[in-house]
C-alpha cells in the first residue's frame, strides 16, 4: 500500500505577484525550491493564509535570490500580492519508506528569505507572531 504524506513545505511564504494573465503556474524563487525538494513542473498545493482559498498547480523555477512567489494564471484571481500562503509538495510512499521520511519544511520571512529548515511539518515559523504549534 501506498500513503501520501507531505514531502516538502514553504511556510507563511509572502505572495510577491499575481499574473492572471500568465498561461499557468506558480513561480518559485529556485533556492527556495531546492530548499523544499520542489522540481520544476512538480505538482504544488497552495494554501492561502489570508482568505482561506486553497489551489493545485505545478512549479516553475524563478530567479534564484528573488524571493519570488508568484501565482500565474486564473488562480490569480483567488490570490493576491502580499498574501501568506504556504506551498505544500507530497509523496506517495510504500509502508517500509514511511517510517524513514523526512519532508523538507522551509521556514522564510515576510521578504521569502529562508530563516530556518527543518522536517517537523508542526513546527512555526522562529521568531513569527502569533503562531501555535501543532503538536
Amino acid at each position: 500500500m501506498q500513503r501520501t504524506l507531505m514531502n516538502g513545505k514553504i511556510h507563511r511564504a509572502t505572495v510577491t505577484q499575481a499574473d492572471l494573465h500568465y498561461v499557468g503556474s506558480l513561480t518559485i524563487d529556485a533556492g527556495l525550491m531546492e530548499a523544499a525538494g520542489i522540481v520544476e513542473g512538480e505538482q504544488v498545493h497552495l494554501v492561502d493564509i489570508t482568505n482561506g482559498s486553497r489551489l493545485v498547480t505545478y512549479a516553475i523555477t524563478g530567479e534564484a535570490g528573488s524571493g519570488v512567489i508568484g501565482v500565474n494564471g486564473a488562480a490569480a484571481r483567488l490570490v493576491q500580492p502580499g498574501d501568506l500562503v504556504i506551498v505544500i509538495t507530497y509523496a506517495a510512499l510504500d509502508d517500509a519508506e514511511v517510517a524513514a521520511h523526512q519532508p523538507r519544511v522551509v521556514h522564510v520571512d515576510a521578504a521569502n528569505r529562508i530563516v530556518a529548515l527543518g522536517s517537523d511539518p508542526a513546527e512555526p515559523v522562529p521568531g513569527a507572531p502569533a503562531q501555535l504549534a501543532g503538536r
